[in-house]
This record gives structure tokens, C-alpha cells and sequence, in this order.
């Protein structure tokens, strides 16, 4: 019977010591006494700061509840520009934040914050390396050394190849950090990686990683982007025209047509206008047809009727003066401008954002011997 409630009392004491909470530890390198630091969350996809901690004798600590959530939190620092990201993993943590520098900060403390740790520090090393490369570029450039600048501009490029596959690797590696889909959305965002590849690197994440508000936002953003990505059939849409009359995308199609999306007020977009007038003068009589959407205002219809007489745009042209809610730009997932689609004559888009040279060789390869 002692035994019995030995063991039993045994049980209880476990029990009664194990914590339900966790400890953020802190030394503040570089910070005055009093200095507040704000411990933020984010909740409906916007920062909520959630805890407000004081440096003491260079030195800051908090407790919170565990949780099964997976969340990501942030610090960030009175009158100091820059957050210090970390993942909650119901762990001790430990943050070391330099007030000289904010990117060297970190927060250690369970393997989701270990393996951001490690890929920060990578992605340092390859920026030094890109820095190195670009300071030789511009003494290469004053010196008119060409074989020293291909040389260079070869490496740059292998650089950003062994980057992409770092990247690619990590995600493998990873699929338990909530990290990865801030990864895979910037990746997908800088065309690193395709819309379906995207994916297939979050359905390949841990069931909890995949059910956070966050891989669920990026999977909708990617089942939009792939409606609108090479391969797929363009979303027909309808608007106004110039003249008040609507137009669809089916009434504007040639041989092969570029849907282009700009506004009077993108000065990179008016840059590039005359770069696509000459390829539309040249192919025009050979198939191709160009429908342009703009993301003008409901204020700026004289500015847009304006620019396309001064740049000479003689083509169909539509827009729902809306800016940034245009439909047209949201139904193929337009997030920058200038951007264009580039259909064949059954709808489907073979390429897209071709600007400059490109475009004008891409036509060429198409209309060019007709």
C-alpha cells in the first residue's frame, strides 16, 4: 500500500511541475535602461502587440501560456527601425538584439527559430557575396574590362542559382517551420518558383504548419495565380471601353494577343509604351493583337484617355478605373505594373511580363517569318 502512494504521489508532484508556460529570456546590446520593447503577434493578418517588455541592466524577459497554435511573433524596439522574427514553440527562447544591428538579432530556442537562424545567416553569406561581385562589376565597368565583366556576370548568376537551390532545399528540409510558407510565397512572388510548384511544396508541409491562417491564405493566392500562369487558359473578362461601350477579352483576339496591364500614372509602364507600339506597328498586320487594361482611377479617365493618344497606343484598351480593386487585375492575380499575358490564338497564355528586347524577339519567333 506505501508503494502504492508513493508511486502515486510521484505522479502528482510531475504533474503539479510541469509548466504550462514558456520563458523569453533577452540580452539588449546597446540599449538605454527603460528602453520598451513590444512583443508582436499577428491576428487577422495584421501586427497586434500582444506584450510590452523594459530593458533592465541590458536585460528583458517575459512568460506566456503554451499553445498548439501556429503562430510567428516579432519584437520590435522603441525609436529602432527593423523587427526581430521568432516562432513560439512552447520552448524557452533566448534573444540577443544589437541595437547597431537589427539583422544580426536573433532568437534561439526550438527548432523552428534554430533552422530560420541558420537560413539567415546563409542568405547573409549570399549577399556578401553579391556585394563582393558588385563592387568588382563597377571596377571592371570603369576599367572597360569586358572579359573581366562577363566573367562576373557569369558568377552573379551561378550565385543566384546555388541561392534558389538553397532555398528550394530548405523548404524540403523544413516542412515543419511556419517559415517555409513565408518562403515559398516570396519565392512564388519573385518567380523562383512557378505558382505549381509552389503547391507542391505546401502540400508536402506538416498538417499543422498547412492548416495555419497563413499557408491557407497562400493557398488560395496560389489557386489564383495558377488560373492566371503559363499553360492555363486566360480568364475571359469584360469592360469599358474609352467609349463607354464593354469589351471582352474574346473580342479582342488575334493570332496571338497581349493582354497588358498599365496606368497613365506608371512611369515605368509609360517607359515601356513605346517599346510595345513598335512590336504592335510591326506584327500588327500579322496577327497580333494587343488589349490593354488600366488601373487608372475613377478621377483620372482624362489622364488615361490622354496617355494613350500621346503614346500612341492604337489599340483596344478597357478599364474599370478602380486602381488596385480593378477585377481584371485581381481575376489574374496583378500585384505590379507594368504586366503582361501573352495568349496564342485558342486562349492559352504562353508567356508573360515580356518587356523591352524580349518581347520584340519572343513576336519574332512567332510572326516574324509569316
Amino acid at each position: 500500500m506505501r508503494l502504492i502512494f508513493a508511486s502515486l504521489l510521484t505522479v502528482l508532484l510531475i504533474s503539479c511541475n510541469k509548466s504550462n508556460s514558456y520563458k523569453l529570456e533577452g540580452d539588449a546590446v546597446g540599449f538605454a535602461d527603460g528602453t520598451e520593447i513590444y512583443v508582436y503577434t499577428l491576428e487577422n493578418k495584421q501586427p497586434k502587440v500582444i506584450d510590452t517588455l523594459k530593458i533592465t541592466e541590458g536585460k528583458f524577459s517575459a512568460t506566456y501560456p503554451k499553445s498548439d497554435a501556429a503562430t510567428l511573433n516579432f519584437l520590435r524596439m522603441a525609436d529602432v527601425n527593423g523587427s526581430v522574427l521568432f516562432f513560439p514553440e512552447n520552448v524557452d527562447m533566448k534573444a540577443t538584439v544589437y541595437k547597431d544591428s537589427i539583422q544580426s538579432s536573433r532568437v534561439t530556442g526550438g527548432k523552428q527559430n534554430e533552422s530560420y537562424s541558420g537560413f539567415v545567416d546563409k542568405m547573409v553569406s549570399f549577399n556578401n557575396t553579391k556585394q563582393a561581385s558588385m563592387e568588382r562589376f563597377r571596377e571592371a565597368r570603369q576599367a572597360n574590362d569586358t572579359a573581366a565583366i562577363a566573367k562576373i556576370q557569369s558568377e552573379n548568376l551561378n550565385t543566384l542559382a546555388q541561392e534558389t537551390e538553397y532555398k528550394k532545399e530548405f523548404l524540403k528540409e523544413n516542412n515543419y517551420s511556419l517559415f517555409s510558407v513565408m518562403l515559398i510565397s516570396e519565392m512564388a512572388s519573385r518567380q523562383e518558383i512557378t505558382p505549381a510548384e509552389a503547391s507542391e511544396y505546401l502540400e508536402k508541409l506538416d498538417p499543422k504548419i498547412a492548416s495555419s491562417e497563413l499557408a491557407q491564405d497562400l493557398k488560395t493566392n496560389l489557386d489564383a495565380l495558377k488560373k492566371a500562369d503559363v499553360g492555363s487558359a486566360a480568364p475571359n473578362f469584360s469592360a469599358p471601353t474609352p467609349t463607354g461601350e464593354t469589351m471582352s477579352l474574346k473580342d479582342a483576339m488575334g493570332k496571338y494577343t497581349i493582354i497588358d496591364f498599365w496606368a497613365s500614372w506608371c512611369k515605368p509602364c509609360r517607359m515601356e509604351n513605346p517599346n510595345v507600339v513598335n512590336v504592335y506597328n510591326k506584327y500588327h498586320d500579322k496577327g497580333l493583337n494587343i488589349i490593354s487594361v488600366s488601373l487608372d482611377k475613377a478621377d483620372q479617365k482624362d489622364k488615361w484617355l490622354q496617355a494613350i493618344k500621346d503614346d500612341k497606343m492604337d489599340w483596344y484598351h478597357v478599364s474599370n478605373l478602380q486602381f488596385w480593386q480593378d477585377p481584371i487585375a485581381k481575376q489574374y492575380s496583378v500585384r505590379s505594373i507594368p504586366a503582361t499575358f501573352l495568349l496564342d490564338e485558342n486562349g492559352m497564355i504562353i508567356d508573360k511580363d515580356l518587356r523591352g528586347a524580349a518581347l520584340e524577339a519572343k513576336i519574332a519567333t512567332l510572326l516574324g517569318g509569316n
